[in-house]
């Protein structure tokens, strides 16, 4: 077997993150965008001594897990990659994949360390965000607007009835797409870097059914009385719409950034507020189009309160929160704590959490706007207990052994990638702290993602 070379095989195991292995001449090998049982045809990309990679080719035989999929834009759309695997069933692949990679990875973990997985209260229409992005079904073609065709960095899947976001979202989606073909304009060239229309961001509160719609544009071709009559019949589109909640904020972002990633230049307020507020757990928060937020409100609520429970006895208590993004946990852990600081890089997420603070009428609860790395050295308080929620890569090497000089008795680490949670808990264990409890929390149906909340307590010499 040598690379470009056609294997055909069943696909025995599935590995974090959603990555299918099946067995040929004695080799374990590796391709994405697959599922467990299926019976597939691939091509050998890249062969050396310790791996073997493919790319599929084709699906000959659906494992006997399958169903249909009820999305009408699966499986052309690369967003879920589950989506014809019933839940049930979901929820114990994800289940064996967490737990057979941390394990790989634990020294004398508690007997019961593992508890299983925790499943999303919805299933479909969770999303309570969506980036939409215009481009072209295939080179040439007319305006779409959804997510990007599976494999293909250009081509987007004009998705308009995606079976995992809000319906009221959709509706914002199609009403949006239309306006823009009305008006002529071109959407955005990602090789030319020439055109209008680049993304649209919309968001909604679950409890208050608030929506906050962000259209996103160059600031190219267009006059600026050419611009002032997009925004008028955007508003003018929005606000006649017949929805489940309300339209209560329009905004109008400029990004003449050549990177397909929606940046801030500008951004004018058109219509309403500029944010909207959610309810988790009894406390409320304000969203801006930016801010993070996590996109499964109900599955939200169910983290928080498991974070919650693994912190344990906060009386009279210094907690840190690293990484804490617009504060959503230090809020929540605040009312029966002595303090709570927390730390965050970006300004606009900081802003939003002081604001939250102060609405939840906390004033135990301070945040920090910096890098973990940088300001840990300085911290006013010294802390009882730890929670870090890093970004998807997990903790900066040099910033994670500063954080645990503190030896404090507990730490609760909360993980989107399983993978940056393994080396870190390599790291943490050396220093002398062992994982008592490891709990998944499934935000994502559907998708191969999964939230991983982890309790580890310092061992006493």
């Amino acid at each position: 077997m040598k690379k470009g070379d056609i294997v055909e095989g069943t696909v025995v195991r599935y590995d974090y993150p959603g990555q299918g292995v099946l067995a040929a001449e004695g080799r374990e090998i590796f391709l994405k965008g697959v599922l467990p049982g299926q019976k597939v045809r691939c091509r050998i990309k890249k062969k050396n001594s310790s791996r073997c990679e493919a790319i599929l080719l084709e699906v000959i035989e659906r494992s006997s897990l399958e169903q249909d999929s009820s999305c009408l834009h699966f499986p052309e759309c690369g967003g879920c990659q589950m989506q014809t695997i019933p839940y049930q069933e979901q929820l114990d692949i994800k289940s064996e994949q967490i737990r057979r990679l941390l394990e790989s990875a634990l020294e004398n973990p508690d007997p019961e360390w593992f508890e299983g997985i925790k499943p999303s209260p919805v299933q479909d229409g969770y999303r309570n965000k969506m980036e939409f992005t215009f481009g072209d079904a295939f080179k040439g073609g007319p305006l779409v607007l959804g997510m990007h065709k599976k494999g293909s960095f250009y081509d987007i899947v004009d998705t308009t009835d995606c079976a995992i976001v809000d319906a009221d979202l959709r509706a914002v989606r199609n009403a949006v797409k239309h306006l823009a073909e009305e008006t002529g304009y071109p959407y955005y060239h990602r090789l030319t870097h020439t055109g209008f229309f680049r993304h649209l961001l919309v968001r909604k509160a679950r409890h208050s059914g608030q929506i906050l719609v962000d259209l996103v544009t160059t600031t190219q071709i267009l006059t600026a009385s050419q611009m002032q009559e997009v925004e008028r019949k955007l508003v003018e589109v929005l606000t006649q719409l017949s929805l489940e909640g309300t339209v209560t904020g329009i905004l109008h972002t400029c990004n003449d950034s050549v990177a397909d990633t929606i940046q801030n230049d500008r951004t004018d307020l058109l219509y309403g507020e500029a944010c909207i507020t959610e309810t988790l757990l009894g406390m409320e928060f304000q969203i801006t189009p930016f801010s993070f937020f996590q996109t499964n409100s109900a599955g939200a609520e169910v983290l928080y309160d498991t974070v919650r429970s693994y912190i344990g006895d906060t009386k009279d208590k210094v907690i840190y929160d690293l990484y804490s993004g617009t504060g959503t946990i230090a809020q929540i852990l605040a009312p029966v704590a002595k303090h709570v600081t927390g730390v965050e890089i970006v300004e606009e997420a900081v802003e939003a959490a002081r604001r939250n603070a102060r609405q939840n009428h906390l004033s135990n609860c301070e945040f920090i706007c910096g890098d973990v790395l940088k300001v840990i050295d300085s911290m006013p308080l010294k802390p009882d207990m730890i929670v870090l929620d890093p970004p998807r890569d997990g903790i900066h090497p040099k910033a994670l052994p500063k954080i645990l000089k503190y030896g404090v008795d507990t730490i609760v680490y909360i993980s989107c990638k399983a993978t940056s949670l393994k080396r870190d808990l390599k790291v943490m264990q050396q220093a002398g702290y062992r994982v008592r409890k490891t709990a998944l929390v499934d935000l994502f149906p559907g998708t191969c993602h999964v939230e991983t909340v982890v309790l580890m307590s310092k061992v006493k010499e």
